[in-house]
């Protein structure tokens, strides 16, 4: 696969959307490598790093967390705005309201507020379900949605031979990045495990539960006229298309 980093003459606001398993980090990756052009905003890293600096923000997701509660929605769009306003893509006036009341109730009529046309970013993490989509459209009017289709038995292959080295994280795979030494770790020679949740009934659970969670946010941005679908068993089958079509539409 050629690396030449290409330029883009259109804002591209992207949203990676696929089942667990799928390889959105490996595709993410490549686009941020591809096109330079492109950020990374991340709802999670975004949340711990307010939680470590303890922002205003961090301290409420903080206490959200810490009872047992999910982060309110209207919380990560909070994060989101504020991390394009520290990167001078919104205007600081345009923040959303602060209210954590159901998005459904106003966020169908608020107007989309002035983003800069320099905003081209792939939104990791968030939205997951229509109505956070809805919320969204307020703050950011994501235009290019991917759907990334591996089959269910290709992901669950996958993951039977995944191994971990578990203290730093590192994952190797018996059939394309295997370790030097089988079941150990390329760089300390301690052993490698298979995560308790890698079972393949854990994964089976996942993957229907992605599925029918997953099909009201696609309808909503197929309604919208950008979502895109990409086929392929594996990354390396998946990313040119994906970068043809990027090139296609913003380049």
């Amino acid at each position: 696969m050629s690396h030449t980093s290409k330029n883009l003459k259109k804002a591209a606001r992207i949203i990676l959307v696929g089942a667990p398993g799928v390889g959105k980090g490996t595709q993410s990756e490549r686009l941020l490598s591809r096109f330079p052009g492109l950020a990374s905003i991340s709802s999670g890293d975004l949340l711990r790093e307010n939680v470590r600096r303890r922002t205003p923000l961090g301290v409420q997701a903080e206490a959200a967390m810490q009872s047992g509660n999910l982060v309110p929605d209207s919380m990560i769009l909070n994060l989101i705005s504020s991390e394009l306003m520290s990167k001078g893509w919104l205007p600081p006036s345009d923040k959303p309201s602060q209210s954590t009341s159901s998005p459904s109730s106003s966020s169908t009529t608020t107007p989309a507020p002035s983003i800069s046309t320099a905003a081209s970013f792939i939104l990791d993490g968030f939205p997951r379900t229509a109505s956070q989509a809805t919320a969204l459209d307020t703050l950011v009017p994501v235009n290019f949605v991917v759907e990334l289709i591996t089959p269910a038995s290709v992901i669950l292959n996958r993951i039977a031979s995944r191994w971990v080295h578990e203290p730093s994280g590192r994952v190797y795979n018996t059939d394309f990045h295997a370790p030097k030494i089988p079941g150990k770790d390329d760089v300390t020679g301690e052993p490698l495990t298979q995560r308790e949740d890698d079972s393949i009934d854990t994964w089976k659970q996942r993957l229907q539960k992605f599925e029918e969670t997953s099909r009201a946010l696609l309808d909503h941005y197929d309604g919208r006229g950008c979502l895109w679908r990409v086929e392929g068993n594996s990354s390396d089958e998946i990313s040119p298309k994906l970068f043809a079509e990027v090139e296609r539409r913003f380049c």
